[in-house]
């Protein structure tokens, strides 16, 4: 059973796994360049990602873009879940509806308001495969995984997914608001007068409650705003640093290359959401 490494390097791959985990607050957020979905068998998970508290229910399907910074803030029960990630690249070309694919990629964590009665069975069948590492059964699950999410995605163009909010601690209250604010020109001072409280208890808290500073945090949030604004849009690299929130072309390509192992211009041919379209003259 698994649990997550606080030791893990920031955005190393997990490839295309189905895994069983064991309940447990992250001490830091996570992220990696994979869509993850979740499957409770019971009890909940509450994540801390986009700068919303969602909380999964036991026998929901939950879907979120894990380049995003995320985080378990609260569970109930001890019961072991399925966590399966799916690269970015295969999730992009499966066909499903825009509207979805625009939700993910946006931040927002979605749960499937129909809960599937093969869903359990399901997991357990490609936790098996994935773990035995034949190419044909690997080939196999991401078949079916393709297929069950196509299904979600009909469901979710009918009617939005729902969530579950909850009261939210200081240091919750700050992570939502640079989760909101990223794209601003933000100071430690600017923060801790928009929550109401002094800069230096500001840094402190979120560092102890987060395990990473404000600025590594409004780093990340930038850098995933980037990716999507790269794989969705034929914007110049220059509008797309601008619009993500950094404030010179030079940072937007120090930071992205640290991030991702790669310039934005070669992240952006690696994952276009279709293939072909002409790019734009690039500044």
């Amino acid at each position: 059973m698994k649990q997550f490494d606080i030791s893990r390097p920031e955005f190393s791959p997990y490839g295309f796994t189905c895994e069983l985990w064991t309940p447990a607050r992250m001490p830091r957020p996570d992220r990696h360049n994979e869509i993850e979905l979740n499957l409770l068998t019971s009890g909940t998970l509450t994540y801390l990602l986009g700068g919303h508290r969602t909380t999964i229910k036991a026998g929901k399907l939950a879907i979120f873009w894990a380049a995003i910074p995320h985080q378990i803030v609260h569970f109930e029960g001890e019961a072991p879940y399925y966590v399966l990630t799916l690269p970015l690249s295969e999730f992009l070309h499966i066909g499903l509806h825009l509207d979805s694919v625009n939700r993910v990629l946006k931040g927002e964590l979605l749960i499937d308001s129909t809960q599937d009665a093969i869903d359990g069975l399901n997991f357990q069948r490609w936790e098996q495969e994935l773990c035995d590492g034949a190419p044909a059964l690997k080939r196999a699950a991401l078949l079916e995984v393709q297929a069950r999410l196509l299904r979600f995605s009909r469901r979710l163009s009918d009617r939005p997914a729902t969530s579950s909010a909850l009261i939210l601690s200081r240091a919750d209250q700050l992570a939502c608001y640079l989760a909101k604010n990223y794209h601003l020109s933000l100071t430690s001072q600017s923060i801790a007068d928009a929550n109401g409280v002094h800069p230096n208890y500001a840094m402190n808290l979120f560092r102890q409650t987060f395990g990473i500073t404000m600025t590594t945090f409004i780093v990340q949030h930038r850098i995933s705003h980037a990716q999507r604004l790269l794989i969705t849009t034929d914007d110049s690299i220059l509008n797309t640093a601008l619009a993500s929130g950094f404030q010179s072309l030079s940072r937007f390509n120090e930071a992205f290359k640290a991030a991702c192992g790669c310039s934005p211009r070669t992240y952006r041919k690696m994952h276009r959401l279709q293939d072909g379209s002409p790019e734009r003259q690039e500044q």
